[in-house]
Order: C-alpha cells, then sequence, then structure tokens
C-alpha cells in the first residue's frame, strides 16, 4: 500500500510540475475558433462551468459570431461560417480505492488512457439554427459501435427578449437533459465543478446520465428557462408512440455581483419503443430534484457554491421499474452540497462536496460521502484535477474500500 500511494503521489507531484511550468496558452475548442473570444469569456472560473454569457451564448443556439474573426459565407438564406470548427476533446483518469477484493478492478489502481476521447464539431448553420456533435474514438465505443457520443441541432427564435428553442438530440450518456441546460449542479453529467460526479451532484447520484433521444421545446430569457422534452431512452433505429417526458425550470437572477439559480428537475413518464429487430421495450423513469448555485467573488477570489436534492422512486411490482431504482424496499434519495474557491483567479481553484444518501436497498442503507477537490488549469484549455472521497454508512464495504482517488487530465484542442 505504501508503495502505491508513493506511485499516487508520484504521478501527481510529475503532473503538478509540468503544470507549474507550462507557459500561457489561448483556448482553441470550437466555439472559442466561432467567435474570437477566449474561454474565460463563457466559463467560470474552470471549463465546463457557464457563467451568464456563457448560457446566453448556449441559449442561443451557438449562433453567435462574437467579435467576428472569423468570415462567414453569406447569402439570403445562409449565414454559415466559412470553416468547420472542430476541436479534440479527451480525459486521462486514474483511480485507486482502499477495498480488498482482487474483483474490483480500481482496488489495484486503475488507468483509462482515455476514459473519454471524442472529436468535437460544432457551431452556427444558419442565423438561427446551429449544432452540436460529439464523435468519441475510445476503442470500447468505437469497438461496440458507439462512435455517436452526442449531437443536437438547436433551431430558435427570438420573440422581443425571449428565445424559442426546438432542440432535436441524441446522446448515449448525457440524459435527456442534454438537450437544453444551463447550470452547473450536475443536472447534466457534463457540467459540474468536480470529476467524481455521484459524490458531488444528487442527480448524478440518481443516475440521470443515460441514452436518450428526444427534442426539447425551451422558453429562455436571461432571468430563466423552462424545457419540456419528450424523450426515449436509447439510441438508433427504433419506433416509439409512448416517450417519456422531461420537465425543467430555472430561474437565474443576479443580486449585486452574484450570478444565482435555482431549479427543478422531473422525469416521469413510461417509454415504449420496438427496436429494429421489433422487439417492444418499455422503460419507466420515476425521480424529481431540486438544485441551485451562486457564482461571484468574496473579496478578490472567485467563489462558486452549489446543491442539489434528488427523489426516485421505489420500483413497484407489477409494473416497469424504475431506471433510476431498481429497489423495492424504499425511494432512493441525496442531498449533496459543494463549493469551489479560486484561490489563484482563473487558475487553481480547490474545492469540497458532502453528500447525505440513501440508496433505498433496505432499512439501513446509508451511502454518505465527503470529496476535497483540486483543479488546476494547466492553460484556459487544459485542466488537471485531483478528488479524493471519503465514505461512510452502510453501503460500502471492505471488499471495495471506503476511499476513492480521482486524478484527471483534460484538455480540449
Amino acid at each position: 500500500m505504501k508503495f502505491k500511494l508513493r506511485a499516487v503521489l508520484f504521478v501527481f507531484g510529475v503532473l503538478s510540475f509540468y503544470a507549474c511550468c507550462a507557459q500561457k496558452a489561448s483556448a482553441t475548442p470550437v466555439f472559442a475558433r466561432q467567435t474570437g473570444f477566449s474561454c474565460t469569456a463563457c466559463h467560470f472560473e474552470q471549463y465546463p462551468m457557464l457563467n451568464a454569457f456563457g448560457r446566453n451564448f448556449k441559449a442561443e443556439g451557438y449562433t453567435a459570431t462574437g467579435n467576428g474573426k472569423q468570415s462567414r459565407i453569406d447569402d439570403e438564406n445562409l449565414s454559415l461560417p466559412s470553416t468547420l470548427n472542430a476541436a479534440f476533446v479527451s480525459k486521462l483518469r486514474y483511480q485507486k480505492t482502499n477495498g480488498n477484493s482482487p474483483d474490483v478492478l480500481t482496488n489495484d489502481g486503475n488507468f483509462s488512457i482515455p476514459d473519454e476521447a471524442f472529436l468535437a464539431i460544432g457551431g452556427r448553420l444558419t442565423k438561427n439554427i446551429g449544432f452540436e456533435l460529439g464523435l468519441s474514438v475510445v476503442p470500447g465505443d468505437v469497438k461496440d459501435g458507439k462512435v455517436l457520443a452526442d449531437f443536437k441541432l438547436p433551431i430558435t427564435t427570438k420573440v422581443n427578449d425571449f428565445v424559442l428553442s426546438a432542440i432535436p438530440f441524441t446522446t448515449s450518456s448525457q440524459g435527456p437533459a442534454y438537450g437544453f441546460e444551463l447550470l452547473n449542479t450536475g443536472a447534466v453529467e457534463f457540467a459540474r465543478a468536480l470529476e467524481n460526479g455521484e459524490e458531488t451532484s444528487a442527480q448524478q447520484y440518481m443516475g440521470t446520465a443515460i441514452e436518450s433521444t428526444g427534442v426539447a421545446f425551451v422558453v429562455y430569457n436571461k432571468y430563466g428557462f423552462i424545457n419540456y422534452t419528450p424523450y426515449v431512452m436509447t439510441q438508433g433505429d427504433f419506433a416509439t408512440k409512448k416517450p417519456a417526458h422531461y420537465i425543467r425550470g430555472a430561474v437565474t437572477p443576479s443580486i449585486g455581483d452574484w450570478d444565482l439559480g435555482a431549479g427543478f428537475q422531473i422525469w416521469t413518464g413510461t417509454s415504449k419503443i420496438k427496436n429494429d429487430g421489433g422487439l417492444m421495450i418499455e422503460n419507466r423513469a420515476d425521480a424529481w430534484a431540486l438544485d441551485f448555485q451562486a457564482q461571484g467573488k468574496v473579496g478578490d477570489l472567485p467563489l462558486g457554491v452549489y446543491a442539489s436534492y434528488g427523489n426516485a422512486a421505489k420500483s413497484v411490482d407489477g409494473n416497469p421499474v424504475n431506471v433510476f431504482n431498481e429497489n423495492t424496499c424504499k425511494d432512493l434519495n441525496a442531498f449533496v452540497f459543494s463549493g469551489m474557491l479560486g484561490v489563484i483567479p482563473n487558475k487553481l481553484s480547490l474545492g469540497a462536496a458532502y453528500r447525505i444518501a440513501n440508496t433505498g436497498a433496505s432499512a439501513s442503507d446509508s451511502d454518505n460521502a465527503f470529496t476535497l477537490g483540486l483543479a488546476y488549469m494547466v492553460a484556459k484549455n487544459i485542466q488537471f484535477q485531483l478528488n479524493h472521497s471519503f465514505y461512510s454508512g452502510n453501503t460500502h464495504t471492505s471488499e471495495e474500500g471506503n476511499n476513492l482517488t480521482t486524478l484527471v487530465l483534460y484538455s480540449a484542442f
């Protein structure tokens, strides 16, 4: 164990040394290329956390061209960037638990190189239509035919101060919230402050990041949005006459220099689909969540505070299983409170999160976690993270351990 701990510390030390010595670099992902803006224009303190400007850019369907540096091909019915904007996104991850079972991969230290790797393409199609596309090149995804990770096509129109959108989408792992989401609470899987998602987001603890295909119908203005999404829990070829339903509402006011957000999410209904083999599949969703965020400064230091509560109803015999809680004993629920403080603004952030949860598996099913995190921006498009979670309660055995260490090197270029 001492040798393994030293190995982890050595890896951390090498990466930290590299981070400290790295030269300042400009961000070059998809939307930075289109707008000519640095990543800090749209993101709060670190990628992928959105600020108010970033929320507006996303809500308008990725169509804004920013400071006009990128030329366009314009005609009466055409307004297309002259360059197809693309970026390569990768996440290299190491995880280590302290359990004693040889059957748990992370007990021996698990390297995922890459954990995620995809080609991102996106931007403006015309004045009111944009798109976002992710193509996974992780070897396992390619082998299993899961190359299409995510795709959405926001179609928007402005009415006074409101943006009305219809957003057809499909995703392999983001859930129905992928269609449209603006908060940083883990309401959609990708938008969270720390890597250990289930430990720092109630929505992710419930397992809402699932395969989904649907259409998000959205009304947005700078003070909030409402999203109704009929969807099915699959990708690819299918037929359906009965979708499940996702409903999301949020308010996004500002008080002084603080950017606030609060909202609710509801997953409900039973979808029925026939796959390309003609097999009828029923999937039931029964869960809800509340979330809150506050992003501002304490003195000169940026601070983000995030809270979320989620509940997934127990499955009932004779009905389709609730995909967010297969247990028939009790409801699953979780409350998470977290914060990130930029001790070196736009460079080094320190974070912590506390989760109180119950799995619903039995009368004694507490599953609590305390997480510490560090995020270092090597450059505006390269991030290093260190997370460590301590577990308590009835659900973590000596076989799987009660500690999890995660190292991540994330880049987008």
